[in-house]
């Protein structure tokens, strides 16, 4: 557990400091022979021969860890998996981030890495959805497709020869992201799994899970060709600008998001960062278990970020396990 700076009374301090106590003890009992910390020595068999990887050293002839985490073996290979290292990219990793560059046939990218990646142009489906050879038209038409400061979902193609990571968007469900919040957590605490999309159908909104440390909580969309309908729009108001300080009340009050979805969306938001805070794994699970002690309880959407709730939830999860334990 990391350290936590929240404005505790002294009876809040004693239940958060039990709770994280069952927890850790949970913790290490399932991963008593996994987890090591700087200077522990790592068992391993010299008749098979062993390979140091990452995070181990050799001292007077034995193998001792140089950094906090998890021993993991690779057939002869041996390394210590950091507990919250930064975002290290894989190929296929899901990705969110935000533009902030439209350069020459391709859109840069801040990801929470120690570089920006690249969208390339000919890395992406097109709006109208033809599979072709890119253009110069195209690439003129690329600020109207994503711009300066839009959220994007997209998934990690790899690395090219300069040390540049290149990712793609050649399926509907990634692209533009909008009506909703981006939440930046450490990247440890998002774990790579099968599913990182997921639709909350009770509450209306998409969470995605980007393996990069950044989340996304919107309004729900249909899978649809939304690039498309985008700049179909962009070009009616370039076309005729007059006609949309003419737009009827009722066309610009179907662009809006209902007020309940709004509070879903802040509702849920605001669980992924008490999450954050006490420093859980996040996961949809978690998330909304976290949503539905919120609202039985009662609480307001900023109530959920006060001291109390955090405690409540730490108390909860350390419930939760030690059920999973018996079980």
């Amino acid at each position: 557990m990391r350290g936590i700076q929240l404005s505790l009374n002294q009876t809040q301090k004693i239940r958060l400091e039990r709770a994280l106590e069952v927890l850790q003890s949970l913790s290490s009992k399932a991963n008593n022979n996994a987890s090591v910390t700087v200077a522990d020595t790592i068992p391993v068999n010299y008749e098979d021969g062993v390979l140091k990887g990452h995070g181990t050293s050799e001292l007077e002839g034995e193998v001792v860890a140089t950094v906090c985490g998890v021993v993991e073996r690779v057939n002869k290979l041996v390394y210590v998996r950091s507990l919250r290292a930064r975002y290290k990219p894989e190929i296929g990793d899901i990705i969110v981030g935000r533009v902030i560059e439209v350069a020459s046939k391709h859109w840069r990218l801040e990801i929470n890495f120690s570089q920006d990646a690249v969208l390339m142009l000919s890395s992406m489906n097109l709006p109208d959805g033809i599979q072709r050879r890119r253009t110069a038209v195209d690439e003129l038409n690329m600020r109207s497709i994503f711009e300066e400061s839009d959220v994007v979902c997209a998934e990690v193609r790899g690395f090219q020869r300069d040390g540049s990571l290149h990712l793609q968007a050649r399926s509907q469900k990634y692209g533009k992201l909008e009506r909703g919040q981006l939440l930046t957590v450490p990247p440890y605490l998002v774990k790579r799994r099968k599913q990182h999309f997921h639709h909350l159908e009770k509450y209306g909104i998409d969470l995605i899970m980007g393996c990069n440390g950044f989340i996304w909580v919107g309004e729900h969309v249909e899978a649809k060709d939304i690039l498309a309908e985008d700049q179909v729009n962009k070009f009616e108001q370039q076309n005729a600008k007059s006609y949309s300080s003419s737009t009827s009340l009722e066309e610009q009050e179907q662009t809006y998001t209902p007020l309940e979805t709004r509070q879903n969306i802040c509702r849920t938001a605001n669980a992924v960062r008490v999450l954050a805070i006490l420093g859980f794994n996040i996961t949809v699970e978690v998330i909304t278990e976290t949503v539905g002690l919120s609202t039985s309880l009662n609480l307001d959407i900023h109530e959920m970020l006060g001291a109390e709730f955090c405690v409540l939830v730490a108390e909860s999860e350390a419930e939760r396990r030690r059920l999973v334990k018996k079980g």
